[in-house]
């Protein structure tokens, strides 16, 4: 075998590991082109995988690729392959969110043995919508998700009284206007890539095309590769405060099941000091080193978006006390069944390599 091909097939695993991190609705709004010699491997974001409605400033489509991001940094780990990261290393293309030289001489990302141990979560991680234990984490599990998080330049925290409550009652008016679109209407930028928040000119438009072009039902749902199917829903929920979005918006889906949820669910926030688009990309790394910390001490976890999608509701999610921090991400931790798989897309569409 050849160098080149060895190369290639270096390359094709790190990307059929990067690709399992999550996306917001499996929109997977991610590329990769290798350079000639595969030295070099770029990760870009695919505009048209983006979600105009629910995540008009690109915020989410960043988180998605920063979590691919720090897959493809663990698998690299894995395969003994030291890697030095740029985000954003052109400022004349904005979609090209990273660049990730392999084996480079002298500088490398530190802590390779750190990242190597959480390979053997990568493709046991998958979004749990079913109901967990209402078992509490230990505090070594706390302290451990949020040296996690520290990691990668974000801080977590586990908000807790009034400010849960208040965390689960924007998470509950988010899925209602979710659910009605008729509740308000969402501001939508024209380019999600445009340079950040409040980029751009402004439309009106409702939140639930979004979720209707990414929900998978009926024979749709066993041939996909993106997407949210039928199958990875889980049951509806009948009972408790666990914020799980229902991807069926209250229709009948044949063979679901109801559940009663966990009446004090385990949330945590995600944030980081500033709202650009290098901060995203950090918070997704972030986001998903917890993720993948916290399957290796057996938890599930899931995505509370809903409040995320609004402004005026995401604002409020901020810690109370001292009001730092722009939450990125809110996550749900428990013991419950890991979820179901959901597709992706294979790899040749995905990976692309330059000619020499």
């Amino acid at each position: 075998m050849d160098t080149q091909a060895a190369d290639d097939l270096t390359v094709t695993a790190l990307v059929t590991d990067a690709i399992a991190a999550p996306s917001m609705h499996n929109a997977q709004p991610w590329r990769f082109r290798c350079s000639p010699g595969c030295r070099t491997l770029q990760v870009w974001a695919d505009p048209e995988r983006a979600l105009p409605q629910a995540d008009p400033d690109g915020r989410a489509l960043h988180i998605g690729c920063g979590a691919a991001l720090f897959n493809l940094r663990v698998s690299a780990a894995h395969a003994g392959l030291p890697v030095r990261t740029t985000l954003l290393p052109d400022p004349d293309r904005p979609g090209l969110l990273a660049s990730v030289e392999l084996a480079p001489e002298g500088e490398a990302d530190g802590g390779i043995e750190r990242l190597r141990r959480l390979h053997p979560a990568v493709h046991e991680r998958h979004t749990s919508r079913y109901p967990f234990e209402e078992t509490g984490l230990s505090a070594a599990q706390l302290t451990g998700l949020r040296h996690a998080a520290e990691q990668e330049g974000a801080a977590l925290s586990f908000p807790v009284g009034w400010h849960l409550q208040l965390v689960l009652e924007l998470a509950e008016e988010g899925e209602e206007r979710d659910r009605t679109a008729a509740a308000g209407e969402h501001d939508a930028g024209t380019d999600p890539l445009a340079g950040g928040a409040g980029g751009g000119s402004r439309e009106q438009g409702p939140v639930r095309p979004d979720l209707a072009e990414w929900t998978r039902t009926g024979a749709e749902a066993e041939s996909a590769v993106d997407g949210v199917p039928a199958y990875a829903f889980g049951p509806k929920r009948r009972g408790g405060r666990a914020p799980v979005r229902d991807f069926a918006a209250g229709a009948e889906v044949p063979g679901r099941e109801s559940a009663a949820f966990e009446s004090h669910p385990h949330l945590a926030l995600l944030s980081t000091e500033r709202d650009r688009p290098v901060d995203w990309l950090r918070a997704g790394q972030a986001m998903q080193r917890t993720l993948l910390a916290a399957t290796l001490e057996g938890l599930s976890s899931s995505f509370v978006t809903q409040s995320l999608e609004w402004p005026e509701l995401r604002w409020p999610l901020r810690e109370p006390v001292s009001g730092h921090g722009l939450v990125q991400m809110v996550l749900r931790f428990g013991y419950g069944p890991r979820g179901t798989a959901t597709p992706r897309r294979p790899v040749e569409e995905v990976l692309e390599f330059d000619p020499a």
